[in-house]
């Protein structure tokens, strides 16, 4: 008699475990406030983050030794998939996703101390201070100085795009410490804890009428040595690595495939119910279809690009991939879900949890519409590095040239 099948016991175990899991504890109000993606209530947020902290699966990419799940493959893939298809709240990637690789990798033991275990229960929310008002797709050329001054460094700059800094509790910056080295050459990361003197956050309302990104002025702030993570000027070293896990994570592949279903369910209606259909319309499922091979597509990627990492510890340049067709994926199904709902795409208040902000509500509680959802997703081929510099790392990375 053969072997039984372990690893695939482990996988529809834990399948079961999830589903278990989210039926328990996943409620509509949850789900609803899941729709205002990074802009959602940050109590509701911690609320969900903590509840899988508390089973023990909120850092599936990290090492056991810190906190992380031990996990294969697979059965990354069956927790993630499972989260997105039920409409589960996104955990904020800041500190997750970016800032703890980058602590448990190149830190020092007290920063691993300080900053590892609030990251993972989700009672610290972080924000990402990489874009500046002249240096976006160049983030080389940023321009906010640190200047060492004792036991201190001063930071004078500004930073832009800064999602969620007025909900974050401390911020992970690239600073110019050597402004006489290349550019790559003299920056450094520091941890800044957002409650320092001299920190200013002023909001920005993106084209959804959401408020998540922010600018985020630093005048005089006095951070101490000690936040400094690695060495003085090899800062690039560790936003290329950064990046390279922010862009792994930036493809969406379940989100995605939950959207392909939706579509298909809104035009299986509509053809239940009309004779002149979506489902009867050869040119949108046509369209549809496309997207959904592209999808499949992405998520063969994906799972190249996960082996990369369990493997050599960094996804590598191939994550650009991942950032170039998932950000594609992303608009084209947005567009399409538009043309599927029609005039109820207009909208922009609609009932709905409200997330956090300093500004005026508009009315009562309120979520963007899917054209307001299109018009963003705009912006997708271009935050984490945008698409044209991306097939321009592809180029030098991965075919040489």
């Amino acid at each position: 008699m053969s072997e039984p099948n372990t690893t695939q016991q482990k996988v529809d175990a834990l399948q079961q475990d999830v589903n278990a899991f989210i039926s328990e504890n996943l409620t509509e109000e949850m789900v609803q406030g899941a729709r205002l993606g990074f802009g959602i209530n940050r109590e509701l947020g911690t609320r969900w983050h903590q509840a899988i902290h508390q089973r023990g699966w909120i850092a599936p990419d990290w090492p056991v030794e810190h906190g992380g799940t031990g996990w294969g493959i697979r059965e990354k893939q069956v927790f993630s998939d499972a989260m997105a298809l039920a409409g589960a709240p996104m955990i904020m990637p800041f500190g997750i996703d970016m800032v703890g690789p980058v602590i448990y990798t190149f830190g020092t033991q007290a920063q691993k101390d300080q900053h590892l275990p609030s990251i993972l229960d989700g009672s610290t929310w972080w924000c990402q201070g990489y874009s500046e008002p002249g240096s976006g797709s160049d983030l080389a050329s940023l321009k906010t100085s640190a200047v060492r001054d004792g036991d201190h460094y001063v930071v004078n700059g500004q930073k832009i795009w800064t999602t969620n800094a007025h909900k974050a509790d401390w911020i992970f910056a690239l600073v110019r410490t050597d402004p006489d080295a290349k550019a790559q050459r003299g920056i450094s990361f520091l941890l800044i804890d957002m409650n320092t003197p001299g920190l200013e956050v002023k909001p920005i309302v993106s084209i959804d009428g959401m408020h998540h990104l922010n600018q985020v002025f630093f005048e005089n702030v006095r951070v101490p040595v000690e936040n400094l993570v690695g060495d003085e000027n090899a800062g690039w070293t560790y936003a290329k690595f950064l990046l390279g896990n922010e862009r792994a994570g930036i493809a969406n592949v379940a989100a995605s495939k939950r959207q392909v279903g939706r579509l298909k369910e809104i035009a299986k209606a509509e053809a239940d119910g009309m004779g002149d259909s979506l489902s009867s319309s050869s040119d949108f499922m046509m369209r549809l279809a496309a997207v959904e091979v592209q999808l499949n597509a992405l998520a063969a990627q994906e799972a190249r690009v996960i082996a990369s990492m369990e493997s050599t510890g960094s996804p590598g340049d191939a994550a650009s991939m991942l950032k170039i067709i998932g950000s594609e994926v992303e608009q084209n199904l947005h567009a399409l879900r538009v043309e599927a709902i029609g005039y109820y795409s207009l909208p922009f208040e609609v009932p709905l949890i409200r997330g956090e902000s300093n500004l005026p509500a508009p009315g009562p509680d309120y979520a963007v519409s899917a054209v307001a959802d299109m018009n963003f997703s705009r912006a997708a081929s271009i935050y984490g590095g945008s698409n044209e510099i991306q097939r321009n790392v592809m180029a030098k990375g991965v075919l040489g040239l």
